[in-house]
């Protein structure tokens, strides 16, 4: 008894005496500059950061997934990963912000609004007009996206030269859109120069040659600044290896020019290379971007998830979509930590010519598959598998295919076409 009063007694005083000087220092803290108190929560930060660091690098891989606080996407026809009801709970419709663009928008995504009432999905569609000679995305448009967190898009027309700034760029800067993903793969049926690609691009979509830093320093001489961070490089990197993780990929492999570029390209790659290290399970490669596109046209079947600069991820996705079996079945996504928009994933022909609006004739089977990876983006694997499906069907069995894949056959066609699959598969 006496032995538990001292130790009772000890502890009192202690806590005391801890109370006591806790409370000298923050009163001794408040009656500092505010030079002072920006100066000391500076260093707490500082020595905090290899803490937080040390920390994450050490947590298990099955931990990391449940701090995750972005969607991993999946590539068409993996939903394994993603919980079967949807986030707004069974039998409530999601509201997702359709923008039909320009060109041939209108056109496909209207194939996808007639896709969807057709297999019921439980998405309602808010539409509102952008048109990429605008000079800024319309107020209500934007709110309605940040509402629901997910939007649905055509192409929009990105004038050449000067004048109109780019809408796609605004919108991934404005919603902080740091992931371009494309998924280009083979789809049976389909004639391609290659076989077996299934190549998953992932490009930093916020920074690099398209920061938008230009101007003239003299007359005839334009200076164009491209910005490379190790913020934004390491977390594309991140994703890079986490979507490899989480999607049973066995390589990733960064896209650069640090040979020239030695310290832009210098520091992405060390950013990559201090990522890979979390993740020895994944093989981590490193490729020259020119050396890259020769490899892709002559052997793409061996890249597996490829992470790059922004200008770079441009060019190696559209190449790569082009060798599988054209940019118009390549789905595609940009997503950041708290929205995401889908669109056609090669951003070459997403507007289409003239003479193939005024026939009727665009290809919505990009689209279609990008609605798929949107489903699952909003945890409703069943109706994304049932689309994905459908449309596989319809191109495996070749009947119905616009003029790009060989065909003859109109957007209605092929639309009606997926339909009529969609209810055999029921």
């Amino acid at each position: 008894m006496d032995n538990n009063f001292e130790t009772e007694s000890v502890k009192k005083k202690l806590k005391i005496t801890f109370t006591s000087r806790a409370t000298n220092t923050v009163k001794e803290f408040l009656h500092r500059s505010p030079e002072t108190h920006i100066y000391i929560l500076l260093k707490m930060a500082q020595r905090a950061v290899p803490i937080v660091k040390k920390l994450l690098s050490g947590t298990p891989p099955h931990v990391r997934s449940c701090l995750r606080s972005i969607t991993y996407m999946p590539r068409p026809g993996r939903g394994g990963t993603i919980p079967v009801n949807p986030i707004t709970g069974e039998g409530i419709p999601r509201p997702v912000t359709l923008i039909p663009g320009d060109g041939i928008g209108p056109l496909v995504t209207g194939a996808v609004e007639q896709v969807f009432e057709a297999m019921r999905a439980p998405v309602i569609f808010e539409k509102f007009e952008v048109r990429g000679d605008m000079n800024i995305v319309p107020e209500d448009a934007m709110a309605s996206i940040k509402k629901n967190r997910v939007c649905l898009k055509g192409g929009l027309i990105t004038p050449v030269g000067g004048g109109v700034n780019s809408l796609n760029l605004l919108l991934r800067k404005e919603l902080d859109l740091y992931v371009s993903l494309v998924n280009c793969f083979n789809l049976p049926g389909l004639p391609s120069r290659h076989e077996n690609v299934n190549i998953v691009v992932i490009r930093e979509n916020t920074e690099g040659e398209y920061s938008g830093l230009e101007h003239e320093v003299v007359p005839g001489v334009v200076e164009s600044l491209k910005v490379i961070t190790k913020f934004c490089s390491e977390r594309i990197a991140q994703y890079a290896f986490e979507y490899a993780h989480l999607n049973n990929r066995k390589t990733v492999t960064a896209v650069h020019k640090a040979n020239i570029m030695k310290l832009a390209d210098g520091l992405f790659l060390e950013s990559c290379r201090e990522i890979a290290k979390r993740y020895p399970n994944i093989n981590y490669n490193e490729i020259i971007v020119d050396n890259c596109c020769m490899q892709l046209v002559s052997k793409p079947e061996q890249f597996d998830v490829m992470v790059t600069p922004n200008l770079y991820g441009n060019l190696v996705a559209n190449t790569a979509a082009g060798i599988a079996g054209g940019t118009g079945v390549m789905p595609g996504g940009n997503v950041g930590t708290e929205y995401a928009i889908f669109e056609q994933g090669a951003s070459a022909g997403n507007v289409g010519k003239p003479k193939i609006i005024e026939k009727k004739r665009a290809n919505p089977v990009a689209l279609f598959l990008s609605s798929a990876m949107m489903l699952r983006h909003l945890q409703l694997p069943d109706f994304a598998d049932r689309l994905e499906n459908a449309v596989k069907r319809v191109i495996f069995e070749g009947k119905y295919r616009t003029k790009d894949l060989g065909g003859s056959s109109t957007t209605q066609e092929v639309t009606d076409a997926v339909i009529s699959t969609l209810e055999s598969l029921k």
